[in-house]
């Protein structure tokens, strides 16, 4: 039908949200900051637009089709726990591959079990032990002394941002008197009152951002 580019445009944005895989408030965050819409399906062509150019702001890049193996990613609590790991990592510039089939790959080496599907709860733990030491050498506290649990994901994701700011300084990337919630402006069009009250979707936007920049300047490297 006449509206089939839109259709096409709304099923890439689908898209791009799964790859850069987008929590939903974090998505919301992005549709309403860019289009003042909390739905894509409420968006015409040049705003769907508009929302693919902040998807690839924040690292999305369209992808060469390729053949699908069509495996469900593991599903269980501690792989969901140890993919956001992983991924953090990678906004950290640990991590050079944010894949499933990487994270995968050294479940794998870790836990020496084929899928991390199969994985029980007890060994998948040790995956989760080894990443959060990959984040405390990279100077990414995972210490949850004195935090409440509840308050433990904003807390955790605001180190992150906090200390990848802080390698973007060391790197000369950004001036060194940039607060966190200049760097989040100016480097993501993401418009908070600074880290401390950030939601976590905020928060996870932000890492990302900044996790584009790191990579962009050829700034990754395990354990700097």
């Amino acid at each position: 039908g006449p509206d089939s580019p839109r259709r096409r445009l709304l099923a890439t944005v689908h898209i791009a949200k799964k790859e850069l895989r987008l929590s939903e408030d974090a998505y919301r965050d992005v549709l309403f900051g860019v289009t003042g819409k909390d739905s894509a399906g409420a968006c015409d062509e040049v705003e769907l637009g508009k929302i693919l150019d902040r998807m690839k702001a924040l690292g999305w890049k369209p992808a060469r089709p390729t053949g699908r193996s069509g495996r469900k990613p593991a599903d269980h609590p501690s792989a969901k726990k140890a993919r956001a790991l992983w991924i953090s990592l990678h906004h950290l510039g640990v991590v050079a591959n944010p894949s499933e089939a990487a994270l995968e790959a050294f479940a794998k080496r870790q836990l020496k079990c084929e899928r991390l599907q199969w994985a029980n709860q007890r060994e998948a733990y040790r995956l989760i032990e080894a990443l959060k030491e990959m984040a405390e050498r990279a100077g990414w506290s995972q210490s949850t002394e004195g935090v409440a649990a509840a308050a433990l994901p904003i807390v955790l994701r605001r180190r992150l941002v906090e200390r990848i700011v802080a390698k973007m300084k060391q790197g000369g990337l950004i001036p060194e008197d940039w607060s966190v919630r200049t760097a989040a402006w100016r480097l993501a069009g993401i418009e908070t009152d600074g880290p401390l009250v950030a939601s976590a979707s905020e928060l996870e936007l932000m890492a990302k951002a900044f996790g584009e920049k790191l990579r962009a300047a050829g700034m990754e490297g395990a354990d700097t």
